[in-house]
């Protein structure tokens, strides 16, 4: 799960255009009613449908599909001094997966346990 902390953080808005995807946004605002929940949506070629992203809110998704192109916008540019992440697995979210997770990234696997 990704996200740029200020003063770079960013909104993104994202789309599937081949494929299909589980997109997962965690609500990072600690004032929030939400802060701390998960919401999944599906993104597909097929449903055409789009998924706006907050600033402070993390970010990530599972290719549900082969050849998976996923298309985004984002508010800000990338800031590799603001940027953060933490496991999909991280026990304190409890996020759920629709297809267990087979290939992942060295630095998305190492990231430490979500701190507030």
């Amino acid at each position: 799960m990704h996200y740029q902390e200020s003063p770079h953080e960013e909104a993104k808005l994202v789309r599937c255009t081949m494929g299909a995807v589980c997109d997962v946004i965690v609500d990072l605002r600690p004032n929030s009613p939400t802060f701390k929940e998960y919401l999944t949506v599906t993104l597909s070629a097929e449903n055409r449908r789009m998924l706006y992203i907050p600033e402070r809110f993390a970010h990530g998704f599972i290719t549900l599909e082969d050849n998976t192109e996923v298309f985004y916008q984002m508010s800000e540019f990338y800031s590799a001094l603001s940027a953060r992440g933490f496991r999909w697995n991280d026990p304190l979210f409890g996020i759920q997966l629709p297809i267990e997770v087979a290939v992942i990234s060295q630095r998305d696997r190492e990231y430490p346990d979500f701190r507030e």
